[in-house]
């Protein structure tokens, strides 16, 4: 059953995504207005945020419905009921099977690992990944100006690296060894592809000065960086909540993107004026008065922005159903293997040139996730050929 169920997570979340992927990039170049004269990018990165977020909150409600238990409380139902740790030791457990707490170490500042949590804590914590994931879209987006597709998809593999950092520095969590040559592999992967790219050539060739491109690089590459922090700091306090609280992927996912859409919203109808990558749009009016007036004005951009909202809702539910049964850095590698077919798709719909070089760095960025892969697959072998010997052990008593 539970390779079923990986299976089932791995196809959803590589289906769903590659379809976002392309819509995604297709959100960052220029539409053509509704008389055809100009092209103008969409310069709204929050409501993007919001789209998605509302549908995907509606996706996960509507699934906790469908599969709401006989006699089950809404409280129970979104898991506001009983919000006790999952353990009744925290460093005697692992977590997500990848990293586990030092000895020495308090859980998230308790020593106290059975202290009752109340849901007013757990909604906390939803809060604290609600505005990191907010914060960090953004950024990603931005980046898309200065850096291409490809470079983008590869470098946000080197997820692995803030997600390891921020469960060491936030929770206090050791990883087995062969995790960090993952991450090194990794690190000099997006190196190498970087070195060779000459990030910024194709879309900025106009200003032809190296210097220039040389900027866009280090400009694009210094928003991804911003973002996959965030990304690490909103995958370790999901892991520290599937350890602390009893709580289903999908009532995360319902609640998280709740709190997203709310906090979305109410930022994009304040007149906030220019903000560089968090408010882009001309200052002086809100965001939501901006996209609106975007979409009348430039109707081809709604088909992308739904295909966007809707795999990405679809997908989340693929996503949190892996987090809470494999853990985030299980997540991490079946989306890091995703990114390689994002990255060639984008290749072949857009018509992107990579160098060999590139084609090189890559190897290595795969290369790193392959052992990875085999490691984990090592590990679960192992594991259930000594349940089987149990069971014979069990059977002959």
């Amino acid at each position: 059953m539970t390779v079923v169920r990986l299976v089932v997570c791995v196809a959803g979340v590589y289906s769903m995504f590659l379809l976002w992927a392309i819509a995604q990039e297709r959100l960052s170049v220029p539409f053509n207005s509704i008389d055809g004269k100009h092209a103008d990018k969409f310069k709204s990165p929050i409501f993007l945020g919001t789209c998605q977020s509302a549908l995907s909150s509606i996706s996960a409600l509507i699934y906790l419905l469908l599969r709401r238990p006989k006699g089950q409380t809404l409280s129970e139902l979104l898991g506001l009921s009983h919000a006790l740790p999952a353990n009744g030791s925290a460093t005697n457990g692992v977590s997500n099977g990848d990293a586990k707490h030092t000895h020495s170490a308090k859980t998230n500042g308790h020593a106290d690992t059975s202290k009752r949590f109340s849901a007013t804590s757990l909604l906390l914590r939803y809060l604290q990944c609600s505005v990191f994931i907010t914060a960090a879209a953004p950024f990603g987006f931005a980046a898309l100006s200065h850096i291409s597709y490809p470079a983008m998809v590869l470098g946000k593999s080197c997820k692995l690296v803030p997600v390891m950092l921020m469960n060491v520095l936030l929770y206090r969590r050791a990883f087995a060894r062969h995790k960090y040559v993952v991450v090194a592999l990794v690190t000099a992967g997006i190196t190498i592809f970087m070195g060779f790219g000459g990030e910024g050539t194709k879309k900025h060739a106009g200003k032809g000065a190296a210097d220039q491109t040389l900027r866009h690089s280090f400009i694009g590459i210094a928003y991804l960086l911003i973002n996959l922090g965030l990304d690490g700091a909103t995958n370790s306090t999901q892991d520290e909540v599937f350890a602390r609280f009893k709580v289903s992927g999908q009532q995360m996912m319902f609640w998280i993107n709740l709190i997203c859409t709310l906090l979305t919203s109410f930022i994009s109808i304040l007149p906030l004026p220019y903000i560089p990558v968090l408010h882009p749009s001309a200052g002086g009016q809100s965001e939501l008065k901006g996209a609106l007036d975007f979409v009348r004005s430039h109707p081809s951009i709604l088909k992308p922005l739904a295909q966007f909202a809707f795999t990405g809702a679809l997908g989340q539910l693929f996503i949190f159903e892996t987090l809470q049964h494999f853990g985030s850095l299980t997540l991490v590698t079946v989306t890091l293997t995703r990114k390689l077919f994002t990255m060639l798709l984008s290749v072949l719909v857009y018509n992107h040139k990579l160098k060999p070089g590139q084609w090189a760095g890559a190897a290595v960025v795969f290369a790193g996730i392959s052992i990875e892969a085999w490691v984990k697959r090592r590990a679960v072998h192992a594991k259930r050929v000594i349940q089987e010997k149990e069971k014979a052990r069990i059977k002959s008593l």
